[in-house]
């Protein structure tokens, strides 16, 4: 129907684009950088701060000056160039107090705290590069001037360097594929419709909830990727069959019905994955892996619907360029056949190897770290990098963590008695460098104490200092008749970070339980979707491995340009939920091919080269392209987007070639006949969803016997 109502088809897409721009431009807001983490108690701390001292929860930022080594800022110009610095820092709108600085026994660093009333979403547009126009005049005396926190002005940003060179690698590669612009073109353009709508649908949500900053790179990243390669196996099977001689019509229909349905069943493993995400029970993750997966959506319904409505536009001239599958270029063994050859020839060596080296390249995840990203990971020459710097040199790594202590009187209690025996008690702990006055609030039954630590934000000395607190305030409080929680960026990261890892055992039971059903359907074997899923642990293990190496460990890290850090904690569970869904795309496109070889009668080694000679191909292909299209974001500034676009780059190429390309024909080379074993009962119960198209092709053989005049007698 789309490729006879091409142009109908056509101008819906065009609609539903233009639709979603207007959507995008009249009902979006603001993205926010904070996540709420509910039944967590930094979040309980965070919201009964809310209710009883509201503007303790407002946007802060750091200014921090610095005189020349060895050099003073008090006294003489340089102190009273700080003063003014903070005095015209005050004035900026929005702006509700900047503190004295507080200078480092040294003398050559000081620190003001700025705070805003409102939070960091909702800051006075202009006010921040306010503070840091008045701020910064005390330059003119020599002081160096760096900005942290809130103060510092950031925006996320779509369409930059990472963005273009993973589209012009996909072009590349599309264009060396299939020897033509036409052919190639039409990928691309297809996946920057799907990309468009899913992005601006994105951007028209945020109008209604609240969306982490991320989203939109992060359905970019994936959209971009899968709509290609959707596109792509859709196309390269097109291809096949026009240069078989097969009608437009009826090869756009084959198409569908085949590499269209392994669309929809690769489609769908990526939007269990996605959705999946939902489990975790916290917000933005919630929204980011639903969002990406209406992108995925997205892309499955433009390669359903507008791929074949553009095929009948193209017409004959997508089958020109290069042409692998009939003539001189068929006859001659590709690399591909002799690849396969060699694994069907020797299964068990392939299996061994494979499977001994992902498992070495796993071993560094024997020493992940979880955390989250702060200023210490920020590029060196970025303002926030250099405040943190100076701040540990003047005041110690702990200056940039403080945690808060937030002390519930409740009615009728002593809130400022219990703030002091709350101060009094840790700061006697050893890793404390220091404790401040209690601060309370207008009704005297909540008090805040700020608690600063020896160690940085990240450490592990850190995490131990914040358990230590927690369960000493178990007792506590009942001598004291007060509750006590910790909060701060600090212990919110480290509640965060808890809370992930907690997650990702039920997670992964999760959308592999569900996987394990749909490629069970998919497949109707037992053994093909366990191959599927012990091979894609293989290859978490092994990007997991490779991301602790480089962004903790600091292997290879100045040709990255990272720093060494814990790995931040959101990553884990959305790299499985992403490479979960991209590995079984291409165990769908190759298997499949494989199992149509089966049904339609040839032996099993012999279904294993045919599927493998017709699929690697176009594996190879959408595997460079979405790894390229991942790795162009390692060129970001944000760590969180760099540290994703490598784990998945690194996690897609392992799975295609040493896994999907590899372990998994060896596999299904020793398992022979077995691989397709399936019990009777659950045969009588599966339905019957034909991804390899067998039924279609019974049904044209009937109807074209059918249309048969019989002989004469």
């Amino acid at each position: 129907m789309a490729f006879r109502r091409r142009k109908t088809f056509l101008a819906v897409w065009l609609v539903v684009l233009g639709g979603m721009f207007a959507a995008a431009a009249t009902l979006s807001g603001p993205t926010t950088d904070s996540a709420t983490m509910p039944g967590t108690e930094s979040q309980e701390a965070v919201d009964l701060l809310e209710e009883r001292l509201p503007q303790a929860n407002g946007a802060s930022g750091r200014i921090v000056f610095a005189a020349p080594k060895g050099e003073q800022l008090t006294g003489g110009e340089r102190a009273a160039a700080v003063a003014d610095a903070v005095a015209g820092a005050a004035e900026a709108p929005g702006v509700t107090a900047v503190s004295e600085p507080v200078t480092s026994e040294d003398g050559r660093v000081a620190l003001a705290q700025v705070s805003w009333a409102t939070t960091a979403e909702d800051i006075p547009e202009g006010s921040v590069e306010a503070v840091q126009r008045a701020a910064g005049t005390a330059r003119a005396a020599d002081v160096q001037v760096e900005f942290g926190g809130d103060a510092v002005a950031s925006e996320a940003s779509l369409g930059g360097l990472g963005e273009i060179l993973g589209f012009a690698v996909a072009a590349l590669v599309l264009a060396i594929t299939f020897g033509s612009l036409v052919a190639a073109g039409l990928p691309l353009l297809t996946a920057l419709i799907g990309v468009a709508v899913g992005i601006m649908g994105i951007t028209a949500a945020t109008g209604f909830v609240d969306m982490d900053s991320t989203v939109p790179t992060v359905a970019l990243m994936l959209g971009l990727a899968v709509g290609i390669d959707y596109a792509l196996f859709i196309i390269s099977r097109h291809r096949t069959q026009l240069f078989e001689g097969m009608e437009l019509e009826e090869s756009v229909g084959r198409a569908v019905g085949t590499a269209g349905s392994a669309v929809v069943f690769a489609g769908a493993t990526v939007l269990i994955a996605l959705a999946s995400l939902t489990v975790v029970g916290i917000p933005f993750m919630s929204a980011m892996g639903l969002a990406a997966a209406a992108t995925v959506a997205v892309a499955v319904a433009v390669s359903l619907t507008l791929v074949p409505a553009l095929l009948g536009f193209a017409g004959r001239r997508i089958a020109k360029g290069k042409n692998f599958d009939t003539g001189p270029r068929a006859a001659r063994p590709t690399l591909g056949a002799r690849w396969v050859g060699l694994l069907t020839r020797h299964p068990r060596p392939a299996v061994l190897l494979s499977v001994l080296a992902l498992s070495a390249l796993s071993v560094p995840v024997l020493d992940m770290r979880l955390g989250q990203p702060d200023d210490s990971t920020a590029a060196p020459q970025e303002t926030n990098r250099k405040a943190y710097d100076l701040l540990v040199a003047g005041f110690g790594p702990g200056f940039n963590g403080p945690l808060t202590l937030v002390v519930d009187a409740g009615r009728g209690g002593d809130a400022e008695a219990a703030g002091d025996a709350v101060a009094a008690e840790f700061g006697r702990l050893a890793d404390v460098a220091d404790v401040s006055e209690p601060t309370l609030n207008e009704g005297g039954d909540t008090a805040i104490v700020t608690l600063t630590p020896r160690s940085g934000p990240s450490t592990d000395a850190t995490k131990d200092l914040v358990q230590r607190i927690r369960d000493r305030t178990d007792t506590l409080d009942g001598e004291l008749n007060a509750r006590t929680l910790v909060t701060g960026p600090t212990a919110a990261n480290i509640d965060f970070a808890d809370r992930l890892s907690g997650a990702l055992v039920p997670y992964l039971a999760v959308i592999v339980g569900l996987a394990f059903v749909l490629l069970t359907l998919a497949f109707r074997s037992i053994l093909v979707p366990l191959t599927a899923v012990g091979g894609f642990l293989l290859t978490i293990g092994a990007a997991f491995g490779a991301l602790v190496g480089v962004f903790q460990q600091g292997a290879l890290s100045s040709v990255f340009g990272v720093e060494q850090a814990p790995i931040v904690s959101v990553l884990p569970i959305f790299i499985v939920g992403i490479l979960f869904g991209l590995a079984m795309d291409y165990q769908v496109f190759l298997v499949s091919r494989m199992r149509e070889e089966h049904v339609h009668g040839a032996q099993p080694t012999r279904a294993i080269t045919e599927g493998f000679r017709h699929g690697a191909r176009v594996v190879t292909g959408a595997a460079l392209i979405m790894a390229a299209v991942f790795a162009g974001f390692i060129v970001e500034d944000v760590a969180i987007i760099k540290s994703i676009g490598f784990a998945l780059a690194f996690g897609i190429l392992v799975d295609a070639f040493v896994v999907r390309m590899t372990l998994i024909p060896a596999l299904l080379a020793l398992l022979g006949e077995r691989a397709w074993w399936l019990p009777g009962w659950l045969d009588r119960v599966l339905p019957r969803v034909d991804v390899e198209g067998e039924q279609l092709r019974r049904r044209l053989v009937r109807v074209r016997e059918r249309d048969v005049p019989s002989s004469p007698a």
